[in-house]
């Protein structure tokens, strides 16, 4: 017996549509919904052809994860590499030195002469626990700004602001390329009678104006004295907002340790080695000159060094570098991620 494929003519050669209405209800079927094939089809090609989409979807993304993963995981540091003597070395290899995140070593992509300008903030201590070293102060200054002013690397033009502590943050000379303002400016300061010195307020003002004008290489380099600190406070907080500008922070204490601050100790110690600086003590002020030229001579002298890093949510909370050369000292300030971003 052959059957048609339509309802009604099938219940109608069976004579059962008076005793079975239901069976006239009947929906087509349609091919589509068939899981019956015909003799041409196969059922890989008919599941392939649905799956057509999600496949090139796939590919996509696969060709486009290296490009990806190129954009997010560069990051930078500006290294200072010296030697035995104290020097900034001429040549660096990837080789040579060594990056690590919260202590997970990472690779060393590209190491290059550092050529973008710097914004440098030098903080002067004015107080009158300066007064005897004030001369001294304006040697070292003059013979400081020069060296960072005077154009040593081609298309390099470092920005230097000069700001005292005594009394409140008081701007001298504001962010400038003009060498011969900033000596004039150096030459010109002097002791404040009656002061005491607000260091730490004049680090937490500076890093919110370098955070504020989204200074691509931020320095800070502060002169202090051994003498009151009246600045209102926490270490905690200068610490965060000093890590916030992405500085590197520089601190010469000049004078026998007699400050009982607890938090510009822990600042001026801790600050420099979280952010790649140095800090110093100098028992005598005319030590200040040729230690602000090796000061300069450094930061001048260092290298943009680019590492890879695995794509995270997480920031890291902790960045090193280290030397993989015997001989070779080095130190590095991360470059803040929303600004590499934007650099040309």
């Amino acid at each position: 017996m052959v059957y048609n494929t339509r309802p009604q003519e099938w219940s109608r050669n069976l004579g059962v549509a008076g005793h079975f209405p239901q069976l006239t209800d009947f929906k087509p079927v349609w091919r589509r919904h068939c899981l019956t094939l015909f003799k041409t089809e196969t059922y890989t090609g008919f599941m392939m052809n649905r799956r057509l989409p999600s496949a090139v979807l796939v590919l996509l993304l696969l060709g486009a994860a290296p490009w990806l993963h190129a954009q997010a995981a560069r990051r930078a540091l500006y290294v200072s590499a010296l030697d035995k003597t104290g020097a900034p070395v001429s040549d660096l290899a990837p080789s040579d030195i060594a990056v690590r995140e919260d202590n997970v070593a990472r690779e060393v992509l590209t190491v290059a002469p550092a050529v973008e300008p710097m914004q440098i903030a030098v903080l002067v201590d004015n107080s009158q626990a300066a007064a005897p070293f004030i001369r001294d102060y304006r040697e070292a200054l003059a013979a400081f700004v020069d060296a960072l002013t005077n154009g040593e690397r081609p298309g390099t033009r470092n920005e230097v602001a000069i700001i005292t502590v005594a009394e409140r943050p008081t701007i001298a000379t504001d962010y400038t390329t003009d060498r011969g303002a900033l000596v004039k400016s150096a030459q010109r300061v002097f002791s404040s009678t009656d002061s005491g010195a607000y260091l730490l307020d004049a680090i937490i003002e500076t890093s919110q104006g370098m955070t504020k004008r989204r200074s691509p290489r931020p320095v800070i380099a502060a002169i202090a004295t051994e003498g009151p600190e009246l600045s209102d406070r926490f270490y905690q907080q200068v610490l965060t907002t000093l890590r916030a500008s992405g500085a590197a922070l520089h601190v010469i204490v000049v004078g026998r340790p007699t400050n009982d601050s607890h938090d510009r100790s822990v600042v001026i110690s801790e600050g420099p080695r979280s952010t790649g600086g140095q800090s110093d003590t100098l028992l005598t002020s005319t030590a200040l000159t040729g230690r602000l030229k090796q000061l300069a001579a450094e930061l001048t002298h260092q290298f943009r060094v680019t590492y890879s890093r695995p794509q995270s949510l997480i920031p890291p909370e902790r960045i090193t570098v280290s030397a993989a050369r015997p001989g070779l000292t080095v130190r590095g300030t991360p470059v803040v991620a929303d600004r590499e971003q934007e650099r040309p």
